[in-house]
């Protein structure tokens, strides 16, 4: 079954570090079999207000197992994901596919 990495994303301060974490996070997931649904802003907020300013990730991957391995490991975790410390608000879940 399908699961799903999902986030909003505030960025505030896009740092040079940020955009490198954007390139590498990308690679890494799809080496890791994850490919995006929807990455950057709504096209139009039609209802509430937490979607104002910030991006939607969705990011499909072919199992749970694949996207905790992806999510909880040390290249992820060490490697890449330092590299956005500092450039906004990021709320991640990990979701199980229909």
């Amino acid at each position: 079954m399908a699961a799903y990495l999902i986030g909003i994303a505030q960025v505030t301060n896009p740092t040079a570090s940020f955009k490198e974490y954007a390139q590498k996070s990308a690679k890494f997931l799809a080496e890791c079999g994850g490919e995006y649904v929807v990455r950057g802003p709504a096209a139009e907020v039609v209802e509430g207000d937490v979607l104002n300013g910030r991006a939607a990730i969705i990011v499909k991957f072919p199992s749970m197992d694949a996207l905790k391995a992806f999510y909880h490991s040390d290249t992820y975790q060490k490697e890449i994901k330092p590299l956005r410390e500092g450039a906004g608000i990021f709320d991640m879940g990990l979701f199980e596919g229909a």
